[in-house]
């Protein structure tokens, strides 16, 4: 008889972000999938509300290419309960354009989706300078190379006498 095996699953530290857009899935993970040497296919689980609850390497290939069958990237998404995938994958060479194969393997991940329940809602290629979503057929550049503004929040102002209470801890 044969044992069943224990996959471990682990949590992700991310702010509770809504990912609404490719945009914003290509502003935080372009830096980083530029900086790899060899192409990488990385699924994003996501909850009923778009916010990441795990991401999972599921592929490391060499300067072209990388192998992904869609056992492999929906096995993370079903022992965490998710709700929809994106995935992503890097092209070392810069040009974010989907080979044939890029095309071909996300048709089958968004009809493995639809048989367990879980939506494929985008497969984005990070190139050198710009990104490429599948989904929308959109090419994107990260705009994280932009400085952003901080936002000033007025603090509420205090009548002349009203002091915060202080609540002792027990």
């Amino acid at each position: 008889m044969q044992k069943l095996k224990v996959v471990r699953t682990g949590c992700v530290e991310e702010p509770e972000v809504r990912y609404t857009s490719p945009c914003q899935i290509c502003d935080r993970f372009s830096r980083e999938m530029m900086a790899l040497d060899r192409e990488c296919f990385i699924v994003l689980h996501l909850d009923g509300k778009n916010r990441i609850v795990a991401r999972e390497l599921v592929s490391v290939g060499s300067l072209q290419q990388s192998i992904v069958h869609p056992r492999e990237v929906f096995k993370g998404a079903v022992l965490n309960g998710s709700a929809s995938i994106i995935c992503l994958h890097n092209h070392p060479s810069g040009d974010p354009k989907p080979s044939p194969e890029d095309l071909i393997i996300t048709k089958r991940l968004q009809e493995a989706g639809e048989i367990l329940g879980i939506k494929v809602l985008d497969h984005l290629i990070i190139g050198d300078r710009s990104a490429y979503s599948i989904i929308s057929k959109e090419l994107m550049k990260p705009t994280t190379a932009k400085k952003q503004q901080p936002v000033i929040v007025p603090r509420p102002r205090r009548k002349a006498g009203n002091r915060p209470a202080m609540v002792a801890a027990s």
